[in-house]
């Protein structure tokens, strides 16, 4: 199902009495978050999570990675299955296994609006080199680097793969990866957000300056705030982790949401908590106080 709608919500402030409410629904990074650095997941946090549903409180994985390098969680789902990926591009249905992922829910970026900003970003930024992200393919161009251990299905300039009549046009673009060798990673994203503007949303969470553009309206927090609505749950009953820029508004939207130790530091301006860093389990640390504290 595709869904570009906008969700207003997405953008609200954690309300003073949050912290006094019941969570049911955990939303939690991936990586420099819920993982390691060496992208394992602790016996600690395997614990902690399979608690929390145990509870009666929901955990989505809520992540910038394609639902192809979602295998490092997929043996601890339970329940629904569902992880939000592609910074909000995607809900995916994790129960079928590495390689037999469902999208359950699409917002794509759309190839005209991709194509904007591809044009504005070279003229901002020359030396910009691109990839694109689909919900099955990744492609990308000749200069682009080798940043994401994998094999392009294709190389070729953006402007031809984002093209109406290109090969790949049959399928949704989920974002596209803007990369530059020399720029700054945060000033590279100020640059980029004011060149594209409202034509997608930019974000990184990369330490270099890599980019990750998506649809208008489209990030973590409005995608997890529409699966939210659809099981009936306030953002206040909310609890949210993360480590980098893309994890912001999901941070600022939940109820009570947690920096970690590791975390950039507009993440921790958003946060109204902070927990330890990912390598001492500081998803882990929270959940079991939360868990503690439910009567």
């Amino acid at each position: 199902m595709r869904d570009n709608g906008r969700v207003t919500s997405a953008t609200r402030q954690p309300e003073p009495q949050a912290a006094t409410t019941r969570p049911r629904l955990i939303a939690t990074d991936l990586d420099g978050t819920l993982l390691r650095d060496d992208k394992s997941v602790s016996p600690r946090t395997v614990a902690a999570l399979a608690a929390a549903e145990e509870a009666g409180v929901e955990v989505f994985f809520v992540t910038g990675r394609p639902a192809r390098w979602m295998d490092v969680v997929s043996d601890h789902v339970h329940g629904h299955g569902l992880a939000i990926c592609g910074n909000g591009a995607a809900v995916v249905d994790l129960h079928g296994g590495p390689g037999a992922h469902r999208f359950v829910k699409v917002r794509e970026l759309p190839r005209k609006n991709a194509l904007d900003a591809v044009r504005l970003l070279r003229e901002a930024a020359p030396g910009t080199v691109y990839a694109v992200e689909q919900t099955f393919g990744f492609n990308q161009e000749p200069a682009y680097p080798k940043l994401h251990m994998e094999v392009p299905d294709s190389l070729a300039p953006a402007e031809d793969l984002l093209a109406p009549d290109s090969h790949t046009a049959g399928e949704p673009v989920l974002k596209i990866l803007a990369h530059h060798p020399e720029l700054d990673p945060d000033a590279f994203l100020t640059l980029a957000r004011l060149a594209v503007g409202d034509r997608a949303n930019v974000t990184r969470s990369s330490p270099s300056a890599l980019l990750e553009i998506s649809g208008p309206d489209v990030s973590k927090a409005s995608t997890l705030a529409l699966c939210c609505a659809e099981r009936g749950i306030s953002h206040e009953e909310v609890v949210a982790f993360g480590d980098m820029p893309n994890d912001v508004e999901m941070l600022t939207w939940a109820g009570r949401s947690y920096a970690m130790g590791n975390a950039h530091p507009d993440v921790i301006a958003a946060a109204s908590g902070r927990t330890v860093a990912n390598n001492d389990d500081g998803v882990a640390v929270v959940i079991e106080r939360l868990l503690n504290e439910r009567p």
